[in-house]
């Protein structure tokens, strides 16, 4: 009789597989919510060693931490399992795709078995749908790449093809894999997963000279007063995704063109560079910076910036007299530019810049500039200097017993932030009056995430999850802003910062239960003190006690705290807790719950507001 012989362990299977090329893409943390299709793939993971599983209360928390983590690190990814996991992850994902940012999405599905009694004898079982490629067909809504992944041996190509998508269009991929193919083997990898940039011939240097000559006759057919240039640089969210942020520096100190971000980029490059002149957002931007950006610059030339409700609010359109560099192509007033890359741009603008005016040829203060052509006024600053000086003098201790608000509570953190911690801080900020309020906010590079376009409210709790633990951000605690009713969407990510310990300050800006942007949006007489007298119906929440969530979440050995502040006198306290590394608040996540009165609103959406006969 001859001996048994057990089949050989093979050397890669295909959940190793996959393992390996996302440790080789640097992701540290997959996020998910795990499943019985899923368990194969996780206990690979975890004997590969390289990536932490974290595992989150939900599957949208999931996506909006690797979401986070992506925009920090470059690249992030979430787990979950087929149709009832896959759908809620859907929405993180949809996000992903509009704001470019590179998220790998591993959907785990029943196993090739099953899918054949279904086809045999109609057998549906769990998550399982009748129509086979559901969950297929609404991420290639959302996606650049999406693959089912059905055959072990063809699996390498599979998951080679969608990560280097995803890296080369910076956008999300979607990776549907079979249960019992996890532990089947396939070849080891070969070649290292490397991005593809689009290629640069000579068609695409003539593109780009006369792209940027087009610029530079631009700024010459609008000089200023005294007759010098005038330009303003309006840096935006692709200096971010691609990773051109030496790039825009190089420029701007090479040429001193003063610049300003879209909210989208703002921190994009640290905010203490003397060219910097603040955040441009159209009607809701801080008044200094709405005059010299659209009054006083006489053209504006948009590097990476998208045109987007919230970059432009209460702006229909740009003119004639603006360049907008993006979306692989340059409009420069009337003329368009196809096929000209951000990353060739810069440096080419940059050298036809200086030899045009000579190194810092455009050095200029727009703030003093103004001040000295429009005379003096006691609203306006002399200066640069003064304005960034009056962000943060406002915003100083007070005693003051009176009611809190959102200018107040955020002029208070800016000087916090500036002048009164010494720890490095990641401020995350959600839709609506949070990012609003928190745009001004003066911070270092790569201080600030939100998600400027998709816009999904809550988004900011579980993101903050993923900027904490992305390797780049490590050493920063989280400062998350959001509304009470976003707050309710995904409050229980807050488990999250608890399970792993995050340091992080979650402030709950509680305007009196009631959903304060979608009343300014739909009947904003409201906050005038005009009909209607109350919210609209549909636009009001239960009121929660949301400090008090702190103590469900905490354990015995994973502290958490919650307070309410409801007066200036009552944040100074606060604030100078956390200054305080001794203090027991420290230890874990805070959840401060910020009392703020019904008809407050930020001082920049105050364009919305009727005035009061």
């Amino acid at each position: 009789m001859s001996p048994t012989v057990s089949p050989a362990t093979p050397a890669c299977t295909v959940a190793r597989y996959l393992a390996l090329r996302l440790a080789e893409l640097g992701i540290t943390h997959l996020f998910g919510v795990p499943g019985n299709h899923l368990g194969p793939f996780l206990t690979t993971l975890r004997a590969e060693g390289d990536i932490e599983w974290v595992g989150t209360p939900t599957e949208g928390g999931a996506g909006q931490a690797a979401d986070a983590y992506a925009r920090v690190h470059g690249v992030g990814a979430a787990a979950v399992t087929y149709s009832v996991g896959a759908f809620n992850l859907l929405n993180a994902c949809g996000g992903a795709y509009v704001e470019q940012v590179p998220l790998i999405a591993v959907n785990a599905c029943p196993p090739y078995e099953q899918w054949q009694n279904f086809r045999a004898v109609g057998l549906l079982t769990s998550h399982m749908s009748p129509r086979a490629e559901s969950n297929l067909d609404v991420y290639r809504q959302v996606t650049v790449d999406a693959q089912v992944i059905s055959h072990p041996g063809l699996a390498p190509a599979q998951i080679d093809a969608a990560l280097t998508a995803c890296v080369s269009e910076r956008r999300p991929v979607y990776l549907e894999v079979m249960e019992d193919l996890w532990d089947e083997p396939c070849a080891e990898p070969a070649e290292p997963i490397v991005r593809r940039e689009r290629p640069f011939g000579e068609r695409n240097q003539r593109m780009l000279d006369q792209a940027v000559q087009a610029v530079l006759a631009l700024i010459e057919e609008h000089p200023g007063p005294d007759g010098r240039p005038r330009p303003v640089v309006w840096a935006g969210e692709e200096i971010d995704r691609y990773r051109l942020g030496g790039e825009l520096v190089d420029l701007v100190e090479a040429t001193g063109v003063p610049f300003c971000t879209t909210v989208g980029a703002k921190a994009v490059v640290d905010e203490d560079l003397p060219q910097f002149h603040g955040v441009y957002n159209g009607k809701a931007s801080h008044p200094d910076v709405y005059a010299v950006f659209k009054d006083w610059a006489t053209c504006r030339i948009g590097l990476g910036a998208w045109s987007t409700s919230k970059n432009l609010d209460g702006e229909q359109s740009v003119g004639t007299d603006w360049v907008m560099a993006a979306h692989g192509g340059v409009s420069v007033g009337t003329s368009y530019f196809p096929d000209v890359q951000l990353a060739q741009l810069l440096p080419a603008l940059q050298d036809a810049l200086v030899k045009a005016y000579g190194f810092e040829g455009l050095s200029a203060d727009y703030y003093a500039e103004s001040y000295s052509y429009q005379g003096a006024r006691s609203d306006r600053p002399a200066g640069l200097a003064q304005h960034r000086a009056s962000l943060s003098v406002s915003g100083a201790r007070s005693r003051d017993a009176g009611r809190l608000t959102y200018d107040g509570v955020f002029d208070r953190i800016n000087h916090f932030l500036g002048q009164e911690t010494t720890e490095d801080w990641t401020v995350v900020s959600d839709a609506a009056f949070s990012l609003i309020g928190s745009m001004n906010l003066s911070l270092s590079a790569g201080g600030f995430l939100s998600q400027i376009s998709w816009l999904s409210i809550g988004w900011s709790v579980g993101a903050a999850t993923g900027a904490a633990l992305a390797p780049e951000r490590a050493g920063a605690r989280p400062m998350v802003f959001v509304g009470d009713g976003a707050f309710q969407e995904t409050c229980q990510e807050i488990s999250t910062h608890t399970r792993l310990g995050l340091r992080s300050v979650v402030f709950v800006l509680d305007n009196g239960s009631f959903y304060g942007i979608e009343q300014m949006l739909v009947h904003p007489a409201y906050y005038a003190g005009q009909d209607p007298a109350e919210p609209d119906f549909y636009n009001v929440l239960h009121p929660w006690h949301y400090d008090r969530l702190a103590a469900v979440f905490a354990g015995e050995d994973t502290p958490a705290s919650g307070l309410c502040v409801a007066g200036p006198a009552e944040l100074d306290d606060l604030l100078a807790r956390l200054a305080d590394p001794r203090d027991p608040v420290n230890a874990g996540p805070l959840l401060v719950r910020v009392r703020l009165h019904r008809h407050d609103y930020p001082r920049a959406m105050a364009y919305k507001v009727p005035k009061t006969p």
